[in-house]
């Protein structure tokens, strides 16, 4: 049986590599615990085949001692030559986690995905689709990069919400799927940014707006509005520009975007009576127009 986690979940950095690992070990921290000393000294070579036990501890030990690869190969012993013993369903999760910190990911997956299909109602399945979901995490590729590792990562994310909503693991999954989504919303204002500098507007357009459809919580809608406003005007398309500018307004009236869009939108003369950018009146004016546009 597995030590209980902490209830207090852990901020997820935006650098994958750095996150939740303390989470990920505290399930395994009871049976680290509980383990003896019986194999204190261990051949870092090929290990000699020991009883079940024999195999668990050395597994457990190395792994204490941060000899992940060795802990990997006892653990993988210990099932290819006793897989109906008492420890095999422990050694093929702990595998699986000596697996994450050596950042073999794939391997990881595959052993978690071995554990969940032979032991689908155990009391760890909830961890176990917690690290699976944490493999995927750390592989959230650059913005610059493809993203279907980061879709990937928030599918297995998801997972662990839908199947263990009470869980320990549930918040920070949820906290690791906005991170995603902010990424994913990251690489369409860059892709968008691109075909806006080509004067390819319609393609452009069509980025910005999935932003600010599909990504409506992260920080770069406000981004996305302000350049539909730059494109609708390059493409001479007045009115679209001024109701995207109200939908600007109404929403985020102090961002930095909004003074662009304003800027924009006075230079072609969308916004009337208005002769300077600070006269609140013509601010008013823009969000008093809102009303969506989608």
């Amino acid at each position: 049986m597995f030590a209980r986690i902490s209830q207090q979940t852990p901020q997820p950095s935006r650098r994958p590599c750095q996150s939740a690992r303390w989470l990920a070990f505290l399930p395994l921290a009871g049976l680290l615990a509980a383990c003896g000393n019986s194999a204190s000294t261990i051949n870092e070579r090929a290990p000699r085949v020991g009883s079940a036990e024999t195999l668990y501890n050395n597994g457990v030990d190395a792994l204490r001692s941060d000899r992940y690869l060795l802990s990997v190969n006892q653990f993988d012993t210990l099932q290819r030559n006793y897989p109906y013993s008492q420890y095999t369903a422990n050694a093929q999760l702990m595998e699986g986690y000596a697996n994450y910190l050596l950042n073999k990911y794939p391997e990881a997956v595959q052993q978690l995905d071995r554990f969940l299909e032979l032991h689908p109602t155990s009391t760890d399945a909830a961890y176990a689709f917690y690290l699976r979901a944490l493999c995927y995490y750390e592989q959230v590729a650059d913005v610059q990069r493809d993203q279907q590792g980061t879709i990937e990562a928030m599918d297995a994310l998801e997972e662990v919400i839908t199947r263990f909503p009470q869980s320990p693991y549930a918040r920070d999954a949820q906290l690791k799927i906005d991170l995603c989504r902010d990424h994913l919303a990251g690489k369409e204002m860059l892709v968008g940014r691109y075909y806006q500098q080509q004067n390819d507007f319609p393609a452009a357009a069509g980025r910005y707006q999935r932003v600010v459809q599909d990504f409506q919580t992260t920080n770069h809608v406000p981004e996305a509005l302000e350049r539909l406003v730059e494109v609708y005007l390059d493409m001479g398309l007045l009115e679209q520009a001024r109701k995207t500018g109200s939908v600007l307004a109404y929403n985020y009236p102090s961002s930095k975007w909004y003074e662009d869009a304003y800027d924009h939108l006075r230079a072609h003369h969308l916004i009337k009576g208005v002769d300077s950018k600070d006269n609140k009146q013509g601010r008013n004016a823009l969000q008093r127009a809102w009303h969506s546009i989608f």
